[in-house]
């Protein structure tokens, strides 16, 4: 006979990738505690944006994914309802990134891959956040 069984752990809302965790150390040497905020347009288009802590203001109206590299990740509250079903990737690609991200000098960019969670992650996501 078995004990009770354990609901399934959540997935994370937000991963990176070990040549993305590779950089955000790099930039945490050189920087101090950095932050990410998903870009919902404008100036940037949808990148993620890599910022020291502190400067930039987080709002009421923004909401923390998670963390990649020890370091946390929001979003918008608004733009979240559109990705609500995905888990965000975030990668490292060459080219000029955001002109307001720290990793601009490095010749590389972040960028924000996603998949759809399969319905037994979004069934534990559910119970999880208590939807």
């Amino acid at each position: 006979m078995t004990g009770p069984q354990s609901a399934p752990s959540p997935p994370l809302r937000v991963v990176a990738t070990p040549s993305a965790l590779q950089l955000i150390e790099r930039l945490r040497v050189r920087h101090g505690p950095l932050l990410f905020h998903q870009s919902g347009g404008c100036c940037d288009g949808s990148s993620p944006m890599c910022y020291p802590q502190g400067e930039f203001q987080v709002g009421a109206a923004d909401v923390q994914l998670g963390e990649i590299g020890g370091c946390p990740f929001y979003m918008s509250r608004a733009q979240f309802e559109y990705w609500a079903h995905t888990q965000l990737i975030i990668d490292v690609v060459p080219g000029r990134g955001g002109m307001f991200s720290l990793e601009g000098p490095e010749g590389v960019r972040f960028l924000t891959r996603s998949r759809l969670f399969g319905d037994d992650e979004w069934a534990a996501l559910q119970a999880h956040e208590g939807r």
